[in-house]
């Protein structure tokens, strides 16, 4: 893939993330809005929570750094990718369909290990809730090995528009019920299974398109799937140690009343900019890294890592610089409405602080590991995420008698940074692919200076516009005002300094 190609793909599942993203935000806006932090909220966060936390174990992490890999390689040497396709959607199939079975059985005690401090209404809130949704689990993580064959595939966009479908699905629900008087949180729940079946059905349909029209069957045990399941092991086992990361946050969160709700609400902020550009950056890098380390194109891996960083860095900087200046203005306009108070969006906005210091090293950790799974070592992200636990979990449990409600975003960001450390300081043995080119690091320093140069400005304009973002719909104006004005300035400094080329964006858009 040329450096082109890759960006274009990055846009491409950046432009879909971001739509999702975006109506993410419409959804979260009307659940704290008709439901506001509470019981409610609180049982439904931790309920949904359960189903995300083992896809991303089963489907997007541990499978995904074993599959894409040697799907990619499958198809780079013309071996027979569609068999290999086959035999690891039946044997996921059969896995998730256990897991959902036991979990529907085992419900309380999941919701007692991850959310032990919610008194006995939210506990019995949250276990009904939770065999409702959990479900899920299994629609999404067969859709995402098929976005995973199109991925290696170098078909990008279907993969990236079905996470859309869920917050489609659920906007529509909460709509639906807000208009007619029905109950709002039992539509919303009933409603998240059938997103995963119309997210499966788009996935599904789109790589037969492509030509891996992959049906159910027996599972089969074969010498690619025993590799497969070796591979994979280490990395369930290291996604497994960043869910337990999610787990000890949520635990300590629970002693506060609403503390879930609110660090649910400042986590979507942050995941706008790393869902779009991190999430985005690891999904087309791994498979490109996998292909060119297949044949032997070192050169091109080099080239490709690169521009992954500079592309994730000129983007994630500028975020992680608005989320520090301005967390109130953006958390009063898009949730600080209904049923969110003023202290709500108080506590949010902190939140949301704390998050976009750790930013930069969520997403470089999307930039880095790609070059340990197109290697088939998943072993050292596991030894590394192993540490991140133990820091977090420290920080979190340590600092909460003084910190309180906040010690899990702290947590969060410290482990994240840690994380990237020991990430960059497993490479020193990769050789000079894992390097990055002179081109990345002239530019970084510059992006830098362009983000601090955005800030500044933003600072001045928050205090200049401070009476019109207090005013009620005039509020609404003055935040896109100073999104504007700081994209702007960001931009012009940019360009001056030599961070960005416009040029380069303009030829990827119109690549894509």
């Amino acid at each position: 893939m040329k450096p082109i190609r890759l960006m274009s793909g990055f846009l491409t599942v950046g432009f879909w993330t971001l739509a999702s993203r975006v109506l993410g935000f419409v959804r979260e806006v009307m659940l704290l809005s008709l439901i506001g932090p509470g019981p409610l909220m609180d049982a439904f966060v931790a309920a949904f929570r359960l189903p995300n936390m083992f896809r991303r174990f089963f489907a997007e992490g541990a499978f995904n750094a074993a599959f894409v890999p040697m799907f990619s390689g499958k198809v780079e040497a013309g071996e027979d990718a569609a068999t290999f396709g086959r035999d690891a959607l039946n044997g996921l199939a059969l896995v998730t369909l256990l897991l959902t079975a036991l979990a529907m059985i085992f419900m309380p005690a999941l919701v007692w290990a991850t959310a032990g401090g919610f008194g006995p209404e939210r506990f019995d809130l949250t276990v009904g809730f939770g065999r409702i949704v959990f479900p899920y689990i299994f629609f999404m993580s067969l859709s995402a090995l098929f976005s995973g064959v199109l991925n290696a595939t170098g078909r990008f966009a279907a993969a990236a528009a079905a996470p859309v479908l869920l917050n489609v699905f659920v906007i529509a629900a909460m709509g639906t019920a807000w208009a007619i008087g029905a109950e709002i949180i039992t539509w919303l729940i009933w409603v998240i299974p059938l997103a995963g079946v119309a997210q499966l059905a788009l996935t599904w349909g789109a790589a037969a398109r492509a030509g891996f029209a992959l049906k159910p069957a027996l599972p089969r045990w074969t010498p690619d799937m025993s590799l497969m399941v070796r591979t994979a092991i280490p990395a369930a086992l290291a996604t497994g140690v960043m869910q337990i990361n999610l787990v000890v946050g949520q635990l300590v969160a629970s002693q506060y009343d609403s503390a879930v709700s609110w660090l649910f609400a400042a986590d979507r902020l942050y995941q706008l900019p790393l869902g779009v550009v991190g999430i985005a950056v690891g999904i087309v890098l791994l498979p490109d890294l996998a292909r060119r380390l297949k044949a032997d194109d070192l050169t091109g891996a080099r080239t490709a890592y690169s521009r992954a960083g500079e592309f994730a860095m000129a983007l994630t900087v500028p975020s992680a610089v608005a989320l520090m200046v301005i967390p109130l203005p953006l958390v009063s306009v898009l949730f600080g409405r209904g049923e969110t108070g003023t202290d709500d969006v108080a506590a949010i906005a902190t939140a949301v602080a704390i998050y976009g210091l750790g930013l930069p090293a969520f997403v470089l950790q999307k930039v880095v590991q790609p070059q340990y799974f197109a290697r088939g070592d998943t072993t050292s992200p596991f030894r590394f995420a192993l540490v991140a636990m133990v820091i977090n979990a420290a920080v979190a449990v340590g600092l909460s008698p003084i910190a309180g409600w906040i010690a899990p975003a702290l947590a969060t960001t410290i482990a994240g940074w840690a994380m990237l450390g020991l990430l960059y300081w497993g490479l020193r043995d990769m050789g000079g692919t894992v390097k990055v080119d002179d081109r990345y690091r002239a530019r970084l320093p510059r992006i830098f200076a362009a983000s601090c140069a955005m800030g500044v400005a933003l600072w001045i304009a928050a205090i200049l516009l401070k009476p019109a973002l207090g005013t009620d719909y005039v509020r609404y104006g003055a935040v896109l005002a100073l999104i504007g004005l700081g994209a702007g300035a960001y931009l012009g400094a940019a360009h001056l300094l030599g961070a960005l080329k416009l040029s380069e964006i303009k030829g990827a858009v119109r690549r894509r």
